[in-house]
């Protein structure tokens, strides 16, 4: 497991995965946050579609 470690590390083709690797985490995180500031509106305004479709 070590080696393996270590001829990723040398080789350049394991920095391409690395960079892949952090343009996930940071679209996961921006998609988090957006979620996180968004949810109470999104919440209200499916409530309010379902108050309107129930009179």
């Amino acid at each position: 497991m070590k080696s393996v470690f270590v001829r990723m590390m040398k080789e350049e083709d394991g920095q391409g995965l690395v960079e892949y690797g952090l343009i996930i985490a940071g679209i996961a995180l921006a998609a988090i946050a957006a979620i996180w500031l968004l949810g109470p509106q999104i919440g209200q305004f499916f409530t309010d579609i379902g108050t309107q479709l129930a009179l």
